[in-house]
């Protein structure tokens, strides 16, 4: 890993945004999490855990994932996607995901983080195509609820 100077004496270091929840990662630690990401382990995640994630963190993962697939998304933003999506995909966790309750807590957390440095990048084509996908896993998803992922970015 490339070890990055500060903010104030490395100009390719980008100022993150506050996540909306209290676990702040930096780039850094989505490092970490960048050999984990790939599309085949996000759809077989995804699709065994699905139910368990619930409609919310799904979602989520969606929109980074398709702002993520964008031409226009810039090597900052998708670097980004990957930190936060392979720590989705990643069987080590801040938090276990043993617990029903609890266990997807920091995936959330991270998600949101993740998507508010994104947000920019998610428009109504990459809404459209995450929910067509989430559909496919929950025929019977209440719009509130991806609203309340939307308020975030």
């Amino acid at each position: 890993m490339k070890k990055k100077g500060n903010k104030e004496t490395d100009p390719e270091r980008l100022e993150q945004p506050q996540a909306s929840e209290p676990f702040d990662p930096q780039e850094e630690d989505l490092e970490q999490y960048e050999e984990k990401f790939s599309e085949n382990k996000l759809w077989n995640k995804i699709s065994r855990f699905a139910r368990k994630i619930g409609v919310k963190t799904v979602y989520a993962a969606l929109l980074m994932f398709y702002a993520y697939k964008r031409k226009d998304t810039p090597g900052w933003a998708k670097k980004i996607v990957i930190g936060v999506l392979g720590y989705l995909i990643s069987p080590i966790d801040f938090l276990p995901d043993l617990s029903p309750i609890i266990g997807y807590t920091d995936d959330l957390g991270i998600l949101s983080f993740g998507l508010v440095a994104i947000a920019a990048f998610i428009n109504d084509e990459v809404r459209d195509n995450a929910r067509k996908q989430l559909g496919k896993w929950f025929p019977s998803y209440e719009s509130k609820d991806l609203e309340e992922v939307e308020k975030h970015i």
